[in-house]
């Protein structure tokens, strides 16, 4: 007996040594660092998490869809650069007309119009300001990814965290069941007590396989986002904690958010189109030359018998009837008046989730501080108890329900981790 109590006591002085040691992680704790890698862990396993958001955007199919998709914005720019189809007609006389220097056989013409000074650069620029829209939208889908992962990795840490904490329960369920068992033979505990221990392994070790169902569930979840096979080990860090204090961010960061400069590139854009359209709406410019061979005449001999016409040619386009670009000009002023309005929105709709995810992640650390001060509580009164072993008064009724206790504040200060951790993931996302 006195060997089981020597154990108990190992127990939870190791606790409390544990407990030291997370206290003083806490106070060491580089914030800085622990932001520019998305608030993933404590020392180096803190960059586990940034290659696998590294890979992620390198393997992932829907990112490589929006740099396809930038390609060919940025490809479009060379499309930009171009001119008319040349013209060229060729016709033959059926009845050749009788000119002085003889008769007119064929007419062959060519002819290129030419778009009016500024044209073409107006519409690469168009073409750039759609590809720079294109190249926020990569941008954006990377952000949406790195969350995404990132807040996975945050439920598998938790899973693990608590198959961790069901192990280290179980464990000292069976050196209470010995305890008990050691009890039975001295009168001091009934059979049933034992039985009782025995109900709450069995309960644990079903929490902790159903948590493992969870996990590969997860796991897979987290590989299709990396693109890769759905049953490849994921590997997460054994234990994070909160910091003792957070950066305070205001309003004014999100103007730094990718999903905002969208507009602001849609707008610009917009106004590259308009300025495309004035340009479009001024005269294009034609050059040409007519070739006509002349054959000779017979009946009469002089210098000029015979010679072909070359007439050079220039020609005007003038759109005289310019309804379609007013109404484009128009169009283009709509459009950026619902491009402003759509950002007002989106604004609003970002403070939002910016307010929330901050208050919840403050909700995080009230739950993590509170549980935290509730376990060492609850650690003091199981010491009690076990002490209370020597007089021979131990209640393992008292014993199971302190245990389960414990067991509750363990696991909610584990969701009270996770809970931080997402919450700041999204802050991230939101103003970096």
């Amino acid at each position: 007996m006195k060997k089981l109590k020597y154990i108990l006591v190992f127990l939870f002085v190791s606790a409390e040594v544990h407990t030291e040691r997370r206290r003083s992680a806490k106070a060491h704790l580089n914030v800085f660092v622990f932001l520019a890698l998305l608030l993933v862990g404590i020392g180096g396993q803190a960059q586990q998490l940034q290659t696998y958001i590294q890979e992620a955007e390198a393997n992932n199919p829907e990112i490589q869809a929006f740099e396809l998709r930038y390609s060919i914005a940025e490809e479009k720019v060379n499309e930009a650069n171009w001119i008319p189809n040349t013209e060229v007609s060729a016709g033959y006389f059926v009845s050749e007309p009788e000119t002085r220097v003889g008769a007119q056989r064929a007419r062959i013409g060519v002819k290129q119009m030419l778009p009016w000074f500024g044209t073409i650069t107006a519409r690469e620029n168009y073409a750039i300001a759609m590809a720079d829209a294109e190249y926020v939208d990569i941008t954006i889908a990377k952000r949406k990814l790195a969350l995404s992962v990132a807040q996975s990795y945050y439920r598998l840490y938790a899973i693990r965290a608590k198959q961790a904490v069901l192990d280290e329960n179980i464990q000292l369920l069976e050196t209470y069941e010995r305890l008990a068992l050691t009890s039975v033979e001295v009168g001091k505990a009934s059979a049933v007590d034992v039985l009782r221990l025995q109900i709450r392994q069995n309960e644990l070790q079903q929490q902790k396989e159903v948590l493992e169902e969870e996990f590969t569930a997860e796991q897979t979840a987290f590989n299709n986002l990396l693109n890769r096979e759905s049953m490849m080990t994921v590997i997460v860090v054994p234990e994070m904690e909160i910091p003792q204090e957070a950066p305070f961010y205001d309003n004014q960061a999100l103007s730094l958010n990718p999903e905002l400069l969208k507009y602001d590139k849609l707008y610009e854009s917009v106004a590259q189109s308009e300025l495309l359209n004035q340009r479009e709406n001024l005269p294009m410019i034609g050059f040409g030359v007519d070739y006509l061979p002349v054959t000779e005449r017979s009946d009469v001999n002089f210098s000029d018998n015979g010679k072909d016409v070359l007439m050079p040619m220039v020609s005007v386009s003038i759109p005289i009837f310019n309804n379609r670009y007013k109404s484009i000009s128009r169009q283009n002023e709509l459009r950026q008046q619902e491009i402003e309005t759509q950002r007002e929105q989106r604004l609003n709709v970002l403070e939002s989730a910016f307010a929330k995810a901050q208050s919840q992640r403050n909700q995080a650390r009230i739950a993590y501080n509170t549980q935290e001060r509730n376990l060492k509580q609850a650690q003091d009164a199981e010491e009690i108890l076990v002490k209370n072993y020597e007089t021979g008064t131990i209640d393992f009724n008292d014993v199971l329900d302190i245990q389960e206790l414990q067991l509750k504040f363990q696991m909610n200060q584990i969701e009270s981790v996770k809970g931080y951790y997402v919450q700041s993931a999204i802050i991230n996302y939101l103003i970096n």
